[in-house]
């Protein structure tokens, strides 16, 4: 059975282009769409007052107009709704296990607003075994015509980036787009170098020339297994983060790879998934290393 792409509602307009880019995600990847609500995510004029049945009420029909807009938009598309009981992070969460994305609205240059406001959005960004999207108002299809590249970050060896790079070349691949492939190095301080990675780096002609090496050896495989899908390598001195929003201004997806990070204060996605979810002018797409 297919997994669903499941989109986050609550009322908001980020959730709302959210819902949309899901339901065009759907449509690409001919898989079916499901519609989720947390009972818990009331707007607050309505929490304050509200009994418990008006506001199932209200999430239903929240629901059923968000469904009905996407089926007249794409009549043959697959279409469920559900309402969750649970605390909103865990509910999300156990959402995207059963779906091959989670889509939720973002805010962008700032806040994450709705589902992912303040500790919510942390953990499900950092706990969700499965790519989770954001999805800023605003993100119409016209930003996905041909032209628009895929850009993706690129880190580490071929292993770590296996499953950030398969996600990037499959959204490519869905949509006729280019993938552009990014690696950003810095030098370390010169007491980082062992005497190992000098001669590799000798070997390799420098710095440079080994994360172009390193870059391409990531994404052999995944040339091959999609053949059709257009590649761009770039390599450039800097923080991943800059690097990555230096190139998105025309893309269509940015797609980065995390590791969750466990601390006194919750979870933590990293600098590079927080600097892209901030500032990135398109959809973002963090995927968990497999």
């Amino acid at each position: 059975m297919a997994r669903p792409i499941t989109a986050g509602v609550d009322g908001s307009p980020e959730s709302a282009a959210a819902a949309a880019w899901a339901a065009r995600e759907a449509v690409r990847r001919e898989l079916p769409l499901r519609l989720v609500h947390v009972s818990e995510a009331l707007p607050e004029s309505l929490a304050i007052a509200a009994d418990e049945a008006a506001s199932t009420r209200w999430a239903h029909d929240l629901l059923e107009d968000a469904e009905q807009e996407i089926a007249e938009r794409h009549p043959g598309l697959s279409v469920t709704v559900d309402v969750l009981d649970d605390a909103a992070p865990a509910a999300l969460t156990a959402a995207a296990r059963d779906a091959e994305l989670l889509v939720l609205g973002s805010r962008g240059y700032g806040t994450l607003v709705g589902f992912l406001l303040g500790s919510v959005g942390r953990q499900v960004v950092a706990s969700a075994e499965r790519p989770v999207v954001l999805v800023r108002e605003g993100a119409e299809a016209s930003a996905e015509a041909a032209g628009r590249e895929v850009v993706v970050g690129q880190e580490g060896d071929a292993e770590d980036s296996a499953a950030t790079l398969e996600f990037a070349f499959a959204a490519a691949a869905a949509r006729g787009a280019t993938v552009r492939a990014v690696r950003a190095w810095s030098l370390p301080p010169v007491f980082a170098y062992s005497p190992a990675s000098l001669q590799l780096l000798d070997e390799s002609g420098g710095m440079e020339p080994h994360e172009k090496k390193a870059l391409a050896a990531a994404l052999a495989p995944w040339r091959d297994r999609f053949p059709d899908v257009p590649v761009v390598e770039h390599v450039e001195i800097g923080s991943a983060g800059q690097v990555l929003l230096s190139v998105a201004s025309q893309a269509q997806l940015l797609v980065v790879g995390r590791r969750a990070r466990r601390t006194a204060v919750g979870a933590r996605i990293g600098s590079v998934a927080h600097a892209v979810l901030h500032h990135a002018p398109c959809p973002v797409a963090v995927v968990p290393h497999g």
